[in-house]
């Protein structure tokens, strides 16, 4: 797939519908100067809008909408997508989700149902509605339109003036790093992060194929798939620089560090890619430029119930 092209496509799809998020210089959360992208100020507070509104405007919808599975997150963009947009949509999520991200989702008018377990679940519930009434099936991250929707952020970046030799991106199902490692084509360091309690890019990439793992911890109504992409994965065999995992009490810290330092007030998978370098789990070479992609704000509980 020509990536450049489909990446810069889809920017010019969604430009109408999304929030151009702004970025900053921190001096205060490491050692030298971090570059932030605030991508948790998008629409629904997560980057999953950009692919929601591509998906959604690039594919024929059926007179059934659309239907998603989602941990939560996901599921908000598409509903709030589809209501934009005109389209009816169905939303499955798993208990894991928690309550906070469950009233984001009907907040946004879709038809939403909760399902016992995680999100492998709630994606069975989807595909067997899909099935039933031929509705569009919006994929949370292994979807070419899905991909090329989350790559707008890092071509958004780059004209904003990224500077960075090094970005760091938390990984769930892969979506988001898939989108970026497609628009960088090798260009930037990119680095995976993920929770010591979800790994399931690392876990892929050992074993040289997508395997199932068990999911736990913080962040895992967000990153909490159980498999990674196939898309995702063979972008990271070609282009990933580095796959590093950091532990619950790291991501909780880097939260508290984002909201102590400048009062960005994060879910923990949002600061997760942050974790990373105040961790020590990823070490950056002398003079090497950092940027931390700070992607989820729906933590829970609610703050502002």
């Amino acid at each position: 797939m020509d990536w450049t092209t489909e990446i810069a496509a889809a920017a010019a799809r969604i430009a109408p519908h999304v929030q151009r998020t702004p970025v900053m210089d921190s001096a205060v959360l490491w050692d030298h100067p971090v570059a932030l992208k605030l991508e948790h100020l998008q629409h629904t507070g997560s980057f999953k809008a950009r692919g929601a509104f591509n998906t959604l405007l690039s594919l024929p919808v059926p007179e059934a909408g659309v239907v998603a599975a989602s941990g939560g997150n996901h599921g908000a963009a598409v509903a709030y997508a589809a209501s934009r947009l005109g389209h009816p949509a169905r939303i499955f999520v798993p208990e894991l989700a928690g309550p906070a991200k469950i009233a984001l989702i009907d907040r946004c008018g879709a038809d939403l149902t909760v399902v016992p377990g995680d999100y492998s679940n709630a994606l069975e519930a989807a595909r067997q509605l899909e099935a039933e009434t031929g509705a569009l099936q919006i994929h949370a991250y292994d979807a070419p339109a899905t991909v090329a929707g989350q790559g707008t952020l890092l071509r958004e970046w780059e004209e904003q003036g990224l500077e960075a030799d090094t970005l760091l991106i938390a990984v769930g199902g892969g979506g988001l790093i898939a989108g970026a490692l497609a628009w960088s084509s090798g260009a930037r360091r990119i680095v995976a992060v993920e929770p010591d309690t979800a790994p399931t890019l690392h876990a892929a990439l050992e074993a040289g194929h997508p395997v199932d793992v068990a999911v736990s911890g913080v962040a895992a109504n967000a990153l909490g798939a159980r498999r990674i992409g196939d898309i995702c994965l063979g972008l990271a065999q070609d282009h990933l620089a580095a796959s590093v995992r950091v532990s619950d009490a790291a991501i909780l810290e880097a939260q508290r560090t984002l909201w102590h330092s400048h009062r960005l007030l994060l879910e923990p998978a949002g600061a997760t890619a942050l974790a990373a370098l105040r961790s020590g789990a990823y070490v950056p070479a002398p003079g090497e430029r950092v940027a931390v992609l700070l992607c989820g704000a729906n933590p829970a509980p609610d703050p502002l119930p």
